[in-house]
């Protein structure tokens, strides 16, 4: 039997906004309307296989991630009286008329997307309220400077990085909209439970490497300013990969919008004031208008992400060697530094910026797969995948960006072996910082009497490079020091 309620009742549709801090769609909806149904559209679309590809457009790392923020934010919402409806659906406009036509409401609320999958489903959604003479309000809230506060319009996002940071970077950044205390929803309406990963299809247990929710992200910003005060050492360790601490790891719970990119903001500029240390903290500001940048660029390029060649549409004859790409993602491919990182991130769902970089590469520009490849099996891995983030940093790693080179990155960012150990225990007896290129060990004689086979223990690369050549007499040294450039003549 369909209830009938009151008219001033209202949908406020999360999406990637999943949190009460700062949330500017939620403030709008409960400031018009005396009662709001907060929704969530579990999309069954993403937990299908891609088409041309062996996996999931989602995995289970990143599955149990979003199930955790999920009940995290049904949990929170339960302190402050009222709930959360997750709603599994293939098709979110017709179940978000559906629920709008049975609580009576008029109007959904929603945080606006950008890429085109979402910004198909907002037009759907808006058709459908239409229909019935109502409507969908948009906010926006995904990226540090709001849209109405920069100086070009994001389709005139302007390039490259630097020329979009010299134009915010001195900006003003909004201040926080105040969380609210009090929910009300629709009286007598049955929320569904959360589902879990079995209903979602996968047999496996996920293992997130970093806890799901608003609470944990609100954690991990605390601990990781006042508590431990690592944010002083973060510009010297960013580029590690071992342990929670080398980085702010943030980046799940800004992905999901468990945490608030002004809040991040905000709370550097407090703990620069409190400490008297002016710039600490700069560095991760930095590294935020880059995901700013991404996110604006999203806008002005659209679908032009995807293509094989890019933006720019560049001639690539990719390879589609299925063997090699099986070898690379689980983590076989011979190279310590990127098979030490694509185990992590089978196992956990998270990998280090470094270990994205240096994998990235070796696929595109060692094995010459095509990017997207990658860029989907990222999606499907990351518990702090963002369409923006994730495919703008494919786009350039692959087409835009120097090589990099796993040994000589090994050498210089895991320099004892430490990381590549961790994953890769059939290397421990290896000694470093040759342990970074065993193939080289072997052909000079350097296994011998070490009770380590090449073939049987680990793998060999399959393919040759020169510049590993190069690493290896660095390797041997141990010399790290950056080689130093030719000055262009004038």
């Amino acid at each position: 039997m369909i209830q009938v309620y009151m008219a001033d009742t209202a949908i406020c549709w999360l999406r990637n906004d999943l949190r009460f801090h700062d949330n500017e769609t939620l403030v709008s909806a409960l400031e018009a309307h005396a009662r709001v149904l907060l929704v969530y559209t579990l999309d069954l679309r993403l937990f299908e296989r891609l088409p041309n590809l062996s996996f999931r457009k989602t995995g289970v790392h990143r599955a149990a991630f979003l199930l955790e923020c999920l009940e995290d934010l049904r949990q929170r919402a339960r302190s402050k009286g009222g709930e959360v409806a997750v709603v599994p659906t293939s098709a979110p406009a017709a179940a978000l008329k559906k629920l709008a036509e049975e609580i009576g409401a008029k109007t959904i609320y929603a945080q606006a997307e950008i890429a085109s999958e979402e910004t198909t489903d907002e037009a759907a959604v808006a058709a459908a309220m239409a229909e019935s003479g109502g409507e969908l309000k948009l906010t926006y809230g995904k990226s540090l400077y709001h849209r109405e506060d920069v100086p070009f319009e994001a389709l005139e996002t302007p390039e490259p990085f630097r020329n979009f940071r010299k134009q915010v970077e001195k900006l003003p950044v909004r201040s926080m909209v105040e969380e609210p205390t009090r929910l009300t929803g629709p009286e007598n309406f049955t929320y569904p439970p959360t589902p879990s990963l079995a209903d979602l299809g996968f047999k496996e247990e996920g293992s997130p490497a970093y806890p799901g929710g608003e609470t944990a992200g609100l954690k991990r910003l605390a601990y990781y300013l006042e508590e431990t005060h690592l944010v002083m050492k973060y510009r010297s360790t960013r580029n590690r990969s071992l342990g929670p601490d080398y980085s702010t790891k943030f980046s799940p719970y800004l992905a999901i919008g468990a945490l608030s990119p002004r809040m991040v903001y905000h709370r550097i500029k407090d703990y620069q004031q409190q400490t008297g240390k002016r710039y600490v903290g700069n560095n991760i500001l930095f590294e935020m208008r880059w995901r700013d940048y991404f996110l604006f660029l999203g806008v002005k390029h659209g679908d032009g992400i995807f293509r094989p060649g890019g933006l720019k549409n560049r001639p690539h004859d990719w390879s589609t060697n299925e063997s090699l790409f099986e070898r690379w993602c689980l983590g076989q491919t011979g190279l310590p530094f990127v098979d030490a990182h694509m185990r992590e991130l089978a196992a956990t769902g998270f990998m280090s910026n470094r270990g994205r970089v240096n994998c990235s590469s070796f696929l595109t520009r060692d094995y010459e797969i095509d990017w997207r490849w990658g860029a989907a099996w990222f999606e499907n891995k990351l518990i702090d995948y963002e369409v923006c983030a994730n495919w703008f940093n494919w786009h350039t790693q692959a087409l835009e960006i120097y090589y990099t080179s796993p040994p000589w990155q090994g050498l210089k960012y895991d320099k004892k072996g430490e990381y590549v150990k961790t994953w890769l225990p059939e290397l421990a007896d290896l000694p470093a910082p040759l342990v970074h290129a065993p193939w080289k060990m072997e052909e000079e004689g350097m296994l011998d009497g070490l009770e380590f086979d090449l073939d049987q223990d680990y793998y060999r690369p399959g393919i040759s490079n020169s510049k590993w050549d190069w690493a290896w007499t660095r390797l041997k040294t141990g010399d790290a020091s950056s080689p130093k450039r030719r000055k262009k003549k004038s």
